[in-house]
């Protein structure tokens, strides 16, 4: 992967812990701090016995849609 392609800031953090929603509630929290830095974001979410993940670089609603946020909720 080219260096441009990664994150190059730590910008923001959001975290929710033990919400049924918690990966919608997570879109919403990411995309109040997008201001921060508009690079990248991702989400990664468990169910006690996997983890799974989606990031990618861009703005939140380009990275998220309905069905994956989906996803990261069951």
């Amino acid at each position: 992967m080219d260096h441009f392609e990664k994150p190059r800031e730590a910008c923001g953090l959001f975290g929710i812990y033990g919400h049924p929603e918690a990966a919608r509630l997570t879109y919403f929290g990411l995309y109040a701090l997008q201001h921060r830095g508009q690079e990248s974001a991702g989400i990664v979410t468990s169910t006690g016995s996997s983890i799974h993940e989606h990031k990618g670089m861009g703005l939140v609603p380009e990275i998220f849609n309905e069905s994956i946020l989906k996803r990261k909720s069951d």
